[in-house]
């Protein structure tokens, strides 16, 4: 199974990919990995990626693209992928699926995690951090018994200035504009299809399961 997993920050992609890959043992594929695997290897294109990002650059799509070309190219994608992370334009969309017809693959779904930004700014915002031991709480799903304080050594819980309303605002509103393009192009193609990530997990990765299990 070739998949793309798609959704908003605060959507749950991480938790549902995670068992995802267990469950079916395909690889996960997110960009960060696949940069941090290239450079490692010493790649012609890794290096290429390296000399962008050690100027705080973005890497251009021509080297990206060669990046995800060789990383599907590897054996351990042969009974499938989910890819996380990439494509983020539509022009990276299309690169892939010359990637894929060319590697006589074809992506089958792509998944997303569909969540009301109203509910993801809740989600964001209500992370906690601990000063001393960095165990992580959430006011609304996983909240300390004391306020303010960790279960676990007693320190002081603080907001990280990234997950303050504003940010996070700014950041939701810039992914919705940078994936709607992708959505409509894959629901042109046919790909798309979305998941109620507004449920509790194992309710979200239930749809997953039941949408994908018939390509294992």
């Amino acid at each position: 199974m070739n998949l793309i997993l798609m959704g908003l920050p605060g959507a749950g992609k991480g938790t549902q990919a995670e068992r995802i890959i267990a469950k079916y043992n395909i690889p996960h594929i997110s960009t960060g990995d696949m940069f941090r695997a290239a450079i490692k290897e010493g790649t012609a294109l890794g290096l290429q990626a390296k000399s962008f990002m050690d100027k705080g650059e973005l890497v251009p799509d021509e080297v990206t693209i060669g990046i995800v070309r060789e990383r599907l190219s590897k054996s351990d994608c042969e009974k499938g992928f989910l890819l996380d992370g990439f494509p983020r334009t539509v022009a990276q969309a299309s690169a892939l699926e010359d990637i894929t017809g060319s590697l006589n693959k074809k992506i089958d779904y792509v998944v997303n995690i569909q969540v009301d930004p109203s509910l993801l700014l809740k989600r964001l915002t209500g992370r906690r951090i601990c000063k001393d031991c960095g165990a992580t709480y959430h006011l609304i799903f996983n909240p300390p018994a004391t306020e303010g304080v960790c279960d676990k050594c007693g320190g002081e819980l603080y907001q990280r200035s990234d997950d303050n309303e504003a940010t996070v605002a700014t950041r939701l509103e810039v992914n919705i504009k940078q994936s709607e393009p992708l959505l409509h192009f894959y629901e042109e193609l046919g790909y798309l299809r979305s998941i109620d990530g507004e449920q509790e997990m194992d309710a979200v990765f239930a749809d997953i399961d039941a949408l994908i299990g018939g390509l294992a």
